[in-house]
C-alpha cells in the first residue's frame, strides 16, 4: 500500500495531472484496492468537515494581502529603501534582494509571490550594473523561500490545520529561524564575494541622510507586520481576524500611494481567487487522502516499517529528513506537505519530538524543494523574470543557499530552542 501511494503520487504528477485531483485519485485507489470498507461513502462528510473551518479563511485573506502589496508598488519602494542600508557590504545589491525578501515575507505569506515581486524589481538592475547572474538570481530564489517561514505563513496555517497545532505558536516558532536563515544567506553572500569579488557587484554605500530618508518607505510594511502579528499576540484577534485587518490596512496603504483603483483591485481579487482555489483543492484532497490512508492502516504500516529498522529517534529523524530532501526534487511544496504530514507527524510525536518544532524543520526542508530542480517553483519564477540566459544559472546560484538551509536544519536539531524559545516564553 505504501508503494502504491508513493509511486502513484509520483506517476500521476509526472502526467501533469493537477495535484488536488491526484490526491483524490489516490484516495479512490486506496478505497478500491486496499480497504475492506466502502470509505468513499463518507466522501461528502469528509470534504465538508475539512473545508468548514474558520482557520482556513485566513488563507485567501493573506493571499489577497500579498496581491494588493505587489500591485500597489510597495515592494519597489521597500527595495529602494533597504538597498541604502545593506548594499555597502560585499555583494552589494544581492543583500538588498535578501533583505527585501525577508521584509516582504512578513506580509505576503507566499514564497512564490515574494520571489516574483523581488525578481521583477531587482533583475533589471543586475544587468545594468554587471552582477554575476548566477548568484544574483539564486539569492532572489532562495530569499523568496522565506515567505513560507516568516509569519504570517500560509504553509504554517496549513500545517497547523492538518496537525491541530496552535497557529500563533507556529508563527512564533518560525520567526527566529526565519530571520536566522536570512542572516545565513547574507553571511554566505559576504564570504563568497570576499573570496571571489567577481561574484558580486559594486558596493553602493549611502550617507546616513539617505538611509534615514528611505525609512519612510519601510514604515508601511513594518506597520502592517506589527498590526497583524501584534493583534494576534495581544489577544485582540485570531489569525483569521488579523488577516482581515491586514487586508484593510493594505488597501489603505494602496490608497495612500495613489495606486488603489478598480483595475488594480480587480487584478488582485482575480489573482487571490485563483491561488486560493488551488490551495483549497489541495487541502481538501489531502484531507480525503489522509482519511483513506488512516482507515486503510498506512500510518501503522509505516510506523511498523520504521520501527523494524531498529533505529533510534535521531536516526529515524535523519531518515525522514532524507525522505523530504529526495521527495522535494519531484513534488511541489504544498503537495509535499499535505501528502506526508498525516503519516510523518504521528511518528515524530511518538519518537518524543515536539510537533511545533518539527513543523519549522519541515518548512525548511520544503523551502529547499522550492529551489531544487526539476520542480522548484522559485527557480522558474526567477528565470521568467530574467527573460534571458540559461535556466541552469539560477539552479547553480541556489546551491550555496540550499547548503545554508541544510546548516539551519542541523542547528535546529542541535538546538531545538531556536524554534521553541518564543512559543515557550510567550
Amino acid at each position: 500500500m505504501i508503494a502504491f501511494t508513493s509511486f502513484g503520487l509520483l506517476g500521476l504528477l509526472a502526467l501533469s495531472i493537477p495535484v488536488g485531483i491526484v490526491l483524490f485519485l489516490l484516495a479512490f485507489g486506496i478505497d478500491t484496492f486496499f480497504s475492506p470498507f466502502p470509505l468513499m461513502r463518507g466522501l461528502g462528510q469528509v470534504v465538508w468537515s475539512s473545508s468548514n473551518s474558520a482557520t482556513l479563511i485566513a488563507i485567501p485573506l493573506f493571499v489577497l494581502l500579498g496581491e494588493i502589496l505587489v500591485r500597489s508598488g510597495v515592494a519597489r519602494r521597500t527595495y529602494s529603501a533597504l538597498e541604502k542600508w545593506v548594499a555597502w557590504m560585499p555583494g552589494g545589491l544581492i543583500h538588498a534582494n535578501i533583505a527585501t525578501s525577508t521584509m516582504f515575507s512578513a506580509t505576503s505569506g507566499s514564497s512564490v509571490a515574494t520571489a516574483a515581486t523581488v525578481a521583477t524589481v531587482a533583475m533589471p538592475q543586475a544587468k545594468e550594473l554587471g552582477y554575476n547572474q548566477k548568484l544574483f538570481s539564486g539569492a532572489i530564489a532562495a530569499g523568496g523561500t522565506l515567505g513560507i517561514m516568516i509569519p504570517p505563513s500560509i504553509n504554517l496555517i496549513v500545517y497547523g490545520f492538518l496537525t491541530e497545532s496552535s497557529i500563533p505558536q507556529l508563527f512564533l516558532a518560525g520567526l527566529i529561524p526565519g530571520l536566522a536563515l536570512a542572516g545565513l544567506f547574507m553571511l554566505i553572500t559576504v564570504l563568497l564575494c570576499i573570496f571571489k569579488p567577481s561574484l558580486g557587484g559594486p558596493k553602493r554605500p549611502s550617507s546616513l541622510a539617505e538611509k534615514l530618508s528611505g525609512l519612510g518607505d519601510l514604515l508601511p510594511i513594518l506597520g502592517l507586520f506589527a498590526a497583524i502579528i501584534g493583534s494576534i499576540y495581544a489577544g485582540w484577534a485570531t489569525p483569521t481576524e488579523a488577516a482581515t485587518v491586514g487586508v484593510a490596512l493594505a488597501l489603505l496603504i494602496a490608497a495612500q500611494q495613489k495606486a488603489l483603483n478598480w483595475e488594480m483591485l480587480s487584478e488582485a481579487l482575480r489573482g487571490a481567487v485563483k491561488t486560493s482555489a488551488m490551495i483549497m483543492l489541495v487541502v481538501i484532497g489531502a484531507y480525503v487522502l489522509n482519511f483513506a490512508l488512516t482507515a486503510a492502516g498506512v500510518s501503522r504500516s509505516l510506523q511498523n516499517l520504521l520501527g523494524g529498522l531498529g533505529l533510534g529517534p535521531l536516526e529515524t529523524l535523519l531518515v525522514i529528513i532524507l525522505m523530504y530532501i529526495i521527495l522535494g526534487f519531484f513534488i511541489e511544496t504544498l503537495s509535499l506537505m499535505v501528502a506526508t504530514i498525516p503519516i510523518v507527524v504521528p511518528i515524530i510525536v511518538q519518537l518524543g519530538y515536539d510537533k511545533i518544532w518539527f513543523g519549522i524543520l519541515m518548512i525548511i526542508l520544503v523551502e529547499m524543494a522550492l529551489i531544487t530542480p526539476p520542480v522548484g517553483l522559485n527557480l522558474y519564477v526567477v528565470q521568467a523574470a530574467r527573460k534571458t540566459g540559461r535556466f541552469s544559472d539560477v539552479m547553480l546560484g541556489c546551491i550555496p543557499y540550499a547548503l545554508a538551509m541544510l546548516a539551519m536544519v542541523g542547528l535546529l536539531i542541535l538546538m531545538p530552542q531556536i524554534a521553541l524559545f518564543l512559543p515557550s516564553t510567550l
